[in-house]
């Protein structure tokens, strides 16, 4: 379902740690919004609800809702250092256009309502 790389898994293991709640796993979903139609949205979280869908893969937990699982299916997240920062980069399959920053996309049966990046 969603795979997440190894530099990915150890700078979100690294943020589980620092944070100090070892319940936290990682929340992946979707928002309506961006120049594109639709945004990703990932953050930790440590409450699960009843249409939560997830995967465990060593020891992170990956989570998603089950609206949001078509436009996430065959997703990749990694980590990218670029010149003194980095951040989460994701590969998604499913979109069949992206803004050029790359923070939101639509896919073939899906736009979202585009709104202005921030």
């Amino acid at each position: 379902m969603i795979e997440v790389s190894d530099k990915a898994k150890a700078i979100i293991d690294q943020m589980i740690s620092e944070n100090g709640n070892t319940n936290l796993f990682l929340r992946v979903g979707i928002d309506d919004g961006g120049c594109s139609g639709l945004s990703y949205n990932i953050k930790l979280d440590d409450s699960l609800s009843e249409f939560d869908k997830f995967i465990q893969n060593d020891n992170l937990k990956v989570v998603w809702d089950n609206r949001t699982e078509e436009y996430l299916e065959g997703v990749t997240i990694d980590y990218m250092n670029q010149g003194m920062t980095g951040g989460f980069t994701i590969d998604n399959p499913n979109a069949k256009a992206t803004c050029g920053c790359g923070a939101s996309f639509r896919t073939a049966t899906f736009k979202g309502t585009r709104k202005k990046c921030d």
